[in-house]
């Protein structure tokens, strides 16, 4: 991970745009809420699809446990909105991440193997959850489409943090 994203330590304020048209920025959770960052590759990614597709199933269970969900990629708007009709999206998604903001969230980026994958490097997939208070609990970077955290841990997790106070680690 970057020195940007350190584990306890409060997340990089990233203003983004989305495609329900509202400005966010990563790192704020609405009050009193916890905030998921579901980073994904792209409109061009099948194994992205399935990903956010079964987080997609689950936003009853992650409103229940008070998590605001944001996917976000370095896509354009045009590209983020094909993605998320695609997959009748019911969460926030966010596009126009840069390079150089996702290399200071300490994603891996790849250049397209073709130009049938897409136009444009991207990042690679990641997954940070915030505290309400803006601190970054947990995270983690894949430099792979494949290698993903297993969403039912994700919530089993999120289950813990909340209802024993868990507190962050890796920190020292």
């Amino acid at each position: 991970m970057s020195t940007l994203t350190k584990i306890d330590a409060p997340f990089p304020a990233i203003p983004l745009k989305t495609l329900s048209g509202e400005k966010l920025i990563l790192g704020q959770p609405p009050r009193g809420q916890w905030q998921m960052l579901v980073m994904y590759r792209g409109l061009h990614c099948p194994i992205c699809k399935k990903y956010l597709g079964q987080i997609n199933d689950m936003k009853a269970d992650f409103d229940n446990m008070n998590v605001q969900i944001i996917a976000v990629s370095t896509d354009s708007e045009e590209k983020a909105k094909k993605f998320a009709d695609e997959l009748g999206l019911n969460f926030e998604v966010a596009y126009g991440l840069s390079i150089e903001q996702a290399r200071d969230l300490g994603l891996y980026i790849s250049t397209p193997l073709d130009s049938a994958e897409t136009d444009h490097p991207f990042a690679e997939p990641g997954l940070f959850f915030i505290r309400p208070d803006g601190g970054l609990h947990f995270g983690e970077v894949s430099s792979a489409p494949f290698c993903r955290p297993d969403l039912e841990m994700i919530k089993m997790g999120i289950a813990t943090v909340q209802d024993k106070d868990y507190p962050p680690r890796g920190i020292g």
